[in-house]
């Protein structure tokens, strides 16, 4: 009964955000010229985890595919989440766990092309933390997070609770990411903090800090959190994706392509290719966090359904807003592969 009563006033807490920020139905796609607009949220149009967004934009695929896509930078997915559920934006490129939080507040979002299966995050530690070696040494630590709610703070509460601790044994600090994740660690407001390319390629080569617990590979994703941990992804709104489904198709076709681009690419050709403004700490920096994390995109879009089921699993234990109704949450509701597979049986452009 508790938990019901909660999950009501979550309802009527997220209603009143729709009322009070007047949203848009993000259902109404506008169009100019024919072609449909659509306003896509990044949650870090820079980190490299999230490169296959602006790498569409920059190899023209949203336009070969017929449609103008505007992105914009948000650097929590929390956040991003919020302008999805208000209608602000019709698509999120951020973390697939999303889905499951939002379906345990009664919100319908799914994944509608899977660019990673693991999160392509580091917990990094400082360089003045020498007595932190393992993640049980975290404890009594301050660790930073892009934001509370953020995916950044689901993976720290999960590789903490493996070590046996919750979180009123550390405190969470937000941080952002990027140069406020840097002045974070280098100035004492955090011991250790998860975070992603280029930043963790210019904290170690700088010596500022040291990798604890690497995500960027399936091998250390495995070991960290005994499974695959999809995160990468566009998400929608339900309603979105069941009231233009054919714009959902180009989308996923724009990114399959990327995705495919990627895997015969190398990351000099694809830095080439990237804003130079990304590249400011240096350009073989840049190449350098691209060759770190490269490994992280499938190829071709698709969900492995194991991973999905270790994503539930991880936050029925670990997400306050997941753990009560873990039995309810329907997984075939957080995701679907039906676009990224007609776009791979489509003869390639």
């Amino acid at each position: 009964m508790r938990h019901r009563k909660q999950l009501a006033l979550v309802a009527v807490v997220i209603a009143a955000l729709l009322a009070a920020t007047g949203c848009r139905d993000s259902r109404a796609i506008p169009t100019a010229d024919g072609r449909p607009q659509i306003t896509i949220m990044v949650g870090g149009l820079e980190k490299v985890i999230y490169l296959p967004a602006v790498l569409t934009r920059q190899l023209g695929f949203f336009e070969r595919n017929d449609i103008d896509v505007k992105l914009l930078g948000e650097q929590s997915g929390a956040t991003a989440e919020t302008a999805l559920l208000t209608g602000d934006v019709q698509g999120v490129v951020g973390f697939y766990d999303h889905t499951i939080d939002l379906q345990a507040k009664d919100q319908c979002i799914r994944s509608v092309v899977q660019m990673s299966d693991v999160p392509g995050e580091v917990e990094l530690v400082s360089k003045a933390d020498a007595d932190i070696t393992s993640v049980a040494d975290l404890r009594g630590k301050k660790l930073g997070v892009t934001s509370l709610g953020s995916s950044t703070d689901f993976l720290t509460q999960a590789l903490t609770g493996q070590a046996g601790m919750s979180t009123a044994d550390y405190t969470r600090v937000k941080v952002g990411a990027g140069q406020t994740f840097i002045a974070g660690m280098n100035h004492d407001g955090i011991d250790a903090g998860m975070t992603t390319d280029p930043t963790v390629a210019q904290m170690v080569n700088s010596g500022d800090a040291r990798v604890l617990v690497d995500l960027r590979t399936e091998a250390g994703t495995r070991a960290a959190l005994g499974g695959l941990y999809p995160a990468t992804s566009l998400y929608m709104s339900c309603a979105t994706i069941d009231a233009h489904p054919d714009i959902v198709r180009k989308l996923a076709a724009a990114f399959v392509q990327t995705l495919q681009w990627i895997r015969t690419h190398t990351p000099e050709e694809i830095a080439e290719k990237m804003p130079p403004q990304y590249a400011s700490a240096g350009k073989d920096l840049y190449v350098q966090s691209i060759r770190d994390s490269i490994g992280m995109f499938n190829g071709d879009g698709l969900m492995k359904p194991e991973g999905a089921q270790n994503v539930l699993e991880i936050l029925g234990k670990y997400s306050k807003n997941v753990r009560p109704v873990r039995d309810r949450i329907d997984l075939s509701e957080t995701y679907t592969t039906q676009f990224v597979e007609e776009a791979l049986r489509a003869p390639r452009p």
